[in-house]
């Protein structure tokens, strides 16, 4: 199960109480520096950009390929260790709207992690060091350190031994 905190709410869906649980300006400001990064192919720019104005946690090396998506509500919930790659189009939520709640987990994503493109990471994940995320896959649970997963839903294709295997043989 994703670690995420619920909020009920009453009335109309959760999504109709946004700036009851986040500032509208905050929204505002975020959405145009992803937007800014999104474009910019400097990845130190990038990193610059994610730490100083969303107060995102990034790693040494880390780096974001064209158009990936981070959180515009709660980008500060996003960690990315150390020399991970992240890859082009892939959406990283720390939120979630649903009909009677909304919810809230961090996302932590280890050193040395490859995250193929067009993946999408639900609030509350983490992502050991070392993995490696398929392109296109739907990150709904925790990935063990250096196992290979990929699909929707996400199944780990290889154990971490099996990737140790892989490696000697090549």
């Amino acid at each position: 199960m994703r670690n995420t905190e619920r909020h009920f709410v009453t009335g109309p869906n959760s999504l109709w109480h946004i700036y009851k649980t986040v500032p509208f300006w905050k929204v505002a400001k975020n959405f145009l520096v992803i937007q800014t990064a999104r474009y910019t192919p400097f990845l130190p720019m990038k990193n610059w950009l994610y730490k100083t104005f969303l107060r995102m946690k990034i790693g040494e090396h880390s780096s974001f390929a064209l158009m990936v998506m981070p959180d515009v509500m709660f980008p500060e919930k996003i960690t990315v260790g150390k020399n991970s790659v992240i890859g082009y189009n892939t959406t990283i939520l720390a939120h979630e709207y649903l009909i009677k709640e909304y919810r809230l987990g961090e996302v932590v994503i280890g050193d040395e992690v490859l995250i193929g493109a067009n993946s999408t990471i639900l609030p509350g994940v983490t992502i050991g060091d070392g993995a490696v995320i398929s392109a296109a896959t739907l990150v709904n649970k925790d990935v063990p350190p250096g196992v290979f997963a990929g699909g929707n839903p996400m199944k780990i294709i290889y154990t971490a031994e099996e990737m140790a295997e892989r490696q000697e043989k090549s």
